[in-house]
C-alpha cells in the first residue's frame, strides 16, 4: 500500500494592510479643492450676472427730444461703438459702403435715368452714420429741388415734427408730430435741413425710458395700416395677417407686432419703396394693393403716377428707391421667422452681456455670427453660395439693362423716322414696365439675395418687356410691316 507524500505545510498567514492613512488625507485634500473651485466658479457667475444686471450705466437722462447718438452712448457704450463703426468704409463683391459712383462703374444707367436727378449722381450707399451727411452732398441736392420730405428718412426729424406741429396749433404730440409731418415734407429741402442735426439715431428705434424696440415714422405706420388692409399675403408679419382675419379694428405696429416682428419693422420704417404724394411732397408708402412689385405698379398706374418722362423713348418711368423689405418679404428668411436684424445686427457676448451689433453691416463681412448661428457650414461654403445667388442676379440684371438700351435706342429711331405718338403708346408702355422691374431689384440692396426667385422672375420679366417693346416700336416706324 502507497503511503501519502509528507503532509503540505499549511500556508504562512497573510501580513496585515498597510494603513490608507495617506489615501485618505488626499482625497480629503482634493474633495477640498474641489470645493473651493466650486464656490469660485459658483462666485464667478454671481459675478456675471450682476454684470448682466448692470449693463445700463444711468449717466444721461434720455428723452423724446435726446437725438444726439453720443448722449445715448453714455448708458449704452457697448450699443453706441457699434453705431460709430457704421462709418467703416467695407466692401463685399456686390455691395458694402463704398460710395463709388454707378454711373460710371456701369454706364448704361446713365441711359436708363437720362432726364432724372439719377442720371446725374447715382452713388453706393455707405453706413448709417453718413446718410445725413451725404444727402447733402449728393449732386440730386444740390443741382435739383428737393423737398424736406428726403429727412423723413435721412434725419432724427421726430423732434422737428413735433416742433413744426406745435407752430401749426397741433395739441397732442401725436397730433402734433402728424402735422409737423406734413409740414417738414413741404418744405424746401435747404429749409428743412435746418431744423434737423444728427442722421437717424436711437430714439428712432427705441423708447428713451424702456429701450423697447418701436417705430416712429409716420409714413410707415400708415403705409402698414394700408399693407394689412390689403389682400397680399403677408407671411412674414402673422401679427397682421391675424388681425385682418379677425377685422377687430386698425393695425398699429407698436401695440400688436411681436418683438420678433420689430425686429424687422424698424428696418422697414425706411428700406422700402416710397414716393412723394401730391403738392405737398408727402412720403406715402403704395401698398394699399400690396408690397410686391407688380401690385405696387398698379398702384401708380391707378393714382396715374409718374417720376419722370425718358427724354429719349418719351415713356412715362417710375423710379424705384431701396425696397428692400418689399423683397425680403418674397424670401426664405421672411417666411422662416429670421429678422433683418438677425443677420444684420446679430447678438455678440462681451463678458457676461448679450448685446445685439450695432454696426450695421452685410452679413457677408460678419459669416460667423450672422449666417452660422442656423447654418452649420463652413464659412466659405456659405460666402461661396451667396455669392453665387449674388453672381447669378448681376448677370441677369445686364442683360436686362442691355435690352433696356436697346428698347430706348429703337423707340428713338423710330420716333426719329416719323413713328406717331399713339403708334409708340406699346412700346412706351413696356419700357415703363420694364425698367421697372430692372430698377426695383437694382435699387434693392441684397443683389438678389433676400428673394433669389423673386429677384430673378423680376429680372426675366424686365428682359422680356423689353424685347416686347422693341418689337412694338419696330411695327411702329413708317414702312413697317
Amino acid at each position: 500500500m502507497r503511503e501519502d507524500s509528507a503532509a503540505v505545510p499549511p500556508p504562512a498567514a497573510t501580513p496585515p494592510a498597510p494603513p490608507r492613512r495617506g489615501l485618505y488625507a488626499a482625497a480629503a485634500a482634493a474633495a477640498a479643492v474641489l470645493t473651493v473651485l466650486v464656490l469660485l466658479l459658483w462666485q464667478n457667475i454671481l459675478e456675471r450676472k450682476e454684470e448682466a444686471r448692470r449693463n445700463v450705466f444711468k449717466i444721461a437722462d434720455l428723452t423724446e427730444d435726446t437725438v444726439d447718438p453720443a448722449e445715448w452712448g453714455k448708458n449704452y457704450p457697448r450699443q453706441y461703438d457699434g453705431y460709430r463703426r457704421t462709418v467703416d468704409i467695407e466692401r463685399t463683391r456686390h455691395g458694402g459702403s463704398d460710395a463709388f459712383q454707378k454711373l460710371d462703374d456701369d454706364p448704361r444707367w446713365r441711359a436708363l435715368f437720362a432726364g432724372y436727378p439719377f442720371g446725374t449722381d447715382y452713388r453706393e450707399e455707405r453706413g448709417h452714420a453718413y446718410m445725413l451727411s451725404d444727402q447733402d452732398q449728393t449732386e440730386r441736392v444740390k443741382k435739383f429741388k428737393q423737398p424736406g420730405a428726403c429727412l423723413h428718412c435721412h434725419s432724427a426729424v421726430i423732434p422737428a415734427y413735433v416742433e413744426a406741429g406745435k407752430k401749426a396749433g397741433a395739441a397732442g404730440r401725436s397730433e402734433q408730430i402728424l402735422k409737423g409731418f406734413e409740414a417738414v415734407c413741404a418744405m424746401p429741402y435747404v429749409e428743412a435741413r435746418k431744423l434737423v442735426s444728427h442722421p437717424v439715431s436711437c430714439g428712432d428705434c427705441h423708447h428713451p425710458e424702456s429701450m423697447q424696440i418701436r417705430v416712429t415714422r409716420p409714413a410707415f405706420l400708415s403705409g402698414i395700416r394700408e399693407l394689412a388692409r390689403s389682400e397680399a399675403e403677408l407671411p412674414n408679419l402673422p401679427s397682421v395677417a391675424r388681425w385682418r382675419k379677425d377685422r377687430r379694428g386698425e393695425y398699429d405696429a407698436n401695440a400688436m407686432a411681436t418683438r420678433q416682428e420689430l425686429r424687422s419693422l424698424v428696418c422697414a420704417q425706411c428700406h422700402v419703396e416710397y414716393y412723394f404724394k401730391g403738392p405737398g411732397k408727402l412720403v406715402t408708402y403704395p401698398w394699399p394693393r400690396g408690397n410686391r412689385a407688380e401690385q405696387i405698379e398698379a398702384y401708380y398706374d391707378q393714382a396715374g403716377w409718374t417720376d419722370w418722362t425718358h427724354p429719349r423713348s418719351g415713356a412715362p418711368l417710375l423710379k424705384a428707391q431701396h425696397p428692400e423689405f418689399e423683397l425680403w418679404t418674397e424670401g426664405i428668411h421672411a417666411r422662416s421667422g429670421v429678422a433683418c436684424a438677425d443677420c444684420h445686427m446679430p447678438y455678440k457676448r462681451e463678458g457676461a452681456i448679450k448685446v445685439s451689433d450695432h454696426h450695421v453691416r452685410s452679413p457677408m463681412l460678419n459669416v460667423s455670427r450672422a449666417c452660422q448661428t442656423c447654418h452649420p457650414y463652413p464659412e466659405s461654403e456659405i460666402k461661396a453660395r451667396a455669392e453665387a445667388i449674388q453672381d447669378r442676379t448681376k448677370a441677369l440684371m445686364i442683360r436686362a439693362e442691355d435690352a433696356m438700351v436697346g428698347l430706348i435706342e429703337t423707340i428713338e429711331k423710330a420716333a426719329q423716322a416719323g413713328a406717331a405718338g399713339e403708334k409708340l403708346k406699346p412700346s412706351r408702355d413696356l419700357h415703363r414696365k420694364a425698367q421697372w422691374r430692372l430698377d426695383f431689384v437694382a435699387a434693392e440692396n441684397s443683389m438678389g439675395f433676400h428673394a433669389p426667385g423673386e429677384a430673378a422672375r423680376l429680372l426675366a420679366e424686365a428682359i422680356d418687356f423689353a424685347r416686347q417693346g422693341q418689337v412694338e416700336a419696330l411695327k411702329a416706324a413708317p414702312g413697317a410691316k
